[in-house]
């Protein structure tokens, strides 16, 4: 870590390195802003935070079921937290599906995720205002201690050897 002037830490300038390949759009912002308080739903409906997730590396996806680019990429996103659940890593997609396509949003996840991924939604779209998204899919990862590292707006191969490298170093921060 390095802290900026108001002693705020930021993260690594080097995470800058990985915005190439299947990570080109990876945008890394300086000031690494934390984590927003704002709280969703789980699966039963209970809210839940992103605070929730902190002393892991997190990667927030914002998708919905009606946006072609965000069902392609749910697959790589499974992927991904197959291959790091073990090691620290949560990936949470965020279903910004209207309430009465909540049920629906459920078992399309359940069907590209693969059973790797736990059901999160916000049909109010407070996260993604929150989160300053810019439109879906918006993912973006989180270093253990709730700042954020670099945030991808649109599709992305999130088990390419490009993001695995991303995420192993936020890993081994």
């Amino acid at each position: 870590m390095v802290a900026c002037q108001a002693g705020q830490p930021v993260s690594d300038p080097g995470y800058k390195r990985f915005a190439k390949g299947a990570m080109a759009k990876l945008v890394v912002d300086p000031a690494a802003p934390a984590q927003p308080a704002t709280e969703f739903l789980n699966a039963e409906n209970q809210p839940v935070s992103l605070a929730q997730f902190r002393g892991k590396v997190l990667v927030v996806n914002l998708w919905a079921t009606w946006c072609a680019p965000c069902v392609t990429e749910m697959p790589t996103l499974a992927a991904l937290q197959a291959a790091y659940a073990d090691k620290g890593l949560v990936v949470a997609p965020i279903s910004v599906d209207r309430l009465d396509d909540r049920d629906d949003a459920k078992a399309e996840l359940a069907k590209l995720g693969a059973g790797h991924l736990a059901f999160y939604g916000d049909h109010t779209y407070r996260i993604a205002y929150d989160l300053k998204a810019q439109g879906f899919p918006t993912t973006i990862v989180y270093g253990k201690d709730g700042r954020e590292i670099g945030r991808v707006a649109g599709e992305a191969d999130w088990n390419s050897p490009d993001a695995r490298a991303l995420i192993e170093a936020a890993l081994a921060e």
